[in-house]
C-alpha cells in the first residue's frame, strides 16, 4: 500500500509541477499543450465555481484543503 501511495504522490507532484509550465506556455504562445487547452479548462472551472454560489465556495475550500493540508500530503 505504501508503494501505491508513494507512486500516486509522486505522480501528483509531477503534475503539479507541469501545470504552471503549461499555463505559461499557453499564455506565451496561445497554443494548446498535448492537445489540451489548460487555460480554457481552468477558466471554465473558475466560472462554474463562481456561478454555483455557496456550493462553489464550499467546493473551492474543500479542494484547497487537500492542497494545503500538511497531514493530507504526508499521509500521517
Amino acid at each position: 500500500m505504501k508503494y501505491l501511495t508513494g507512486f500516486l504522490g509522486g505522480l501528483v507532484s509531477i503534475m503539479m509541477a507541469i501545470i504552471p509550465v503549461t499555463i505559461l506556455w499557453v499564455l506565451l504562445t496561445g497554443l494548446p499543450v498535448f492537445g489540451m487547452n489548460v487555460m480554457g479548462n481552468f477558466m471554465d472551472m473558475v466560472n462554474q465555481l463562481g456561478t454555483n454560489g455557496f456550493v462553489g465556495l464550499l467546493t473551492l475550500i474543500f479542494i484547497m484543503y487537500f492542497f494545503l493540508c500538511d497531514t493530507c500530503v504526508k499521509g500521517k
